[in-house]
């Protein structure tokens, strides 16, 4: 079970930290993706980890560089600094599950409630 927090109002240009706490002992053996969702989109990937962390990361363009995704298997959580927000990343996170012992997020499973986003302008 996952559980994300950490949205909120920010007006443009400013930063959040999503986190994503999961329940149960496999967590350290998942690959982590972010998700998100504005209204009237489909949900899309933003960025993942892999279930061994270290370099394996990945990032949608539209956030590269502005995006830092981490986990910490110690505490079960895995967060999504955002910095430089821009309205456009307005949209409800999600958090999910990626391959067991890989990278891949094709088949995201185990979502979180969602934690929502709004960036002013």
């Amino acid at each position: 079970q996952l559980q994300a927090s950490g949205g909120g109002l920010v007006q443009a240009g400013g930063s959040l930290r999503l986190s994503c706490a999961a329940s149960g002992r496999a967590f350290s053996t998942y690959a982590m993706g972010w998700f998100r969702q504005a209204p009237g989109k489909e949900r899309e990937f933003v960025a993942g980890i892999s279930w061994s962390g270290g370099r394996g990361t990945y990032y949608a363009d539209s956030v590269k560089g502005r995006f830092t995704i981490s986990r910490d298997n110690a505490k079960n959580t895995v967060y999504l600094q955002m910095n430089g927000l821009k309205p456009e990343d307005a949209a409800v996170y999600y958090c999910a599950t990626g391959d067991r012992y890989g990278s891949s997020f094709e088949r995201p499973a185990n979502w979180g409630q969602g934690t929502q986003v709004t960036v002013s302008s």
